[in-house]
């Protein structure tokens, strides 16, 4: 019998379809609220680029003396360092009011969209650490939101009616 193959993904262009949220507060990130997320501010409409929010792991090596081969474990799971870029605007009307240096809260990532009980999202607590401009000849200015991801990130999270 041969084998499985893997189910064919449903590809996608993430502009136009994902959803990134700023969320001030959860009761339970590994579970928010549809409330807790309807009370967050959408920044795809004001985003630039982004990098980081990923989590990885290093291999631990367990070496014996039964044999040659050194086996490993997984270690320690780490989050990348991680920013969003945001536009800033003329007025200073911009992400910059709504995350300064020091802000507490959540990023939440929707990729496949705000799609309720088959979609699934990433939920990030996180710490504003800073919000550097990046000002550059004939570009316009950008906020690079800099963040310290405090705790395990929620992955895979079915998003609540």
């Amino acid at each position: 019998m041969p084998s499985t193959k893997l189910t064919k993904t449903k590809r996608f262009i993430q502009a136009g379809v994902s959803v990134i949220l700023y969320v001030p507060t959860m009761v339970d990130y590994n579970s928010p609220l549809r409330t807790e997320l309807d009370a967050g501010t959408q920044l795809q409409g004001e985003f630039a680029d982004l990098s980081g929010w990923s989590t990885t792991s290093n291999n631990v090596e367990t070496p014996d003396w039964d044999s040659t081969f050194t086996p490993k474990v997984a270690g320690l799971v780490t989050a990348d360092d991680s920013s969003l870029t945001l536009y800033g605007s003329k007025d200073a009307v911009d992400s910059r009011t709504l995350l300064p240096r020091g802000t507490v809260g959540f990023i939440v990532f929707m990729d496949g969209g705000d799609v309720a009980t088959t979609g699934k999202m990433d939920v990030y607590p996180v710490t504003v650490s800073a919000s550097p401009k990046q000002r550059s000849q004939g570009d316009t200015l950008k906020i690079m939101h800099n963040f310290a991801i405090t705790q395990e990130p929620a992955e895979d999270v079915t998003i609540p009616t």
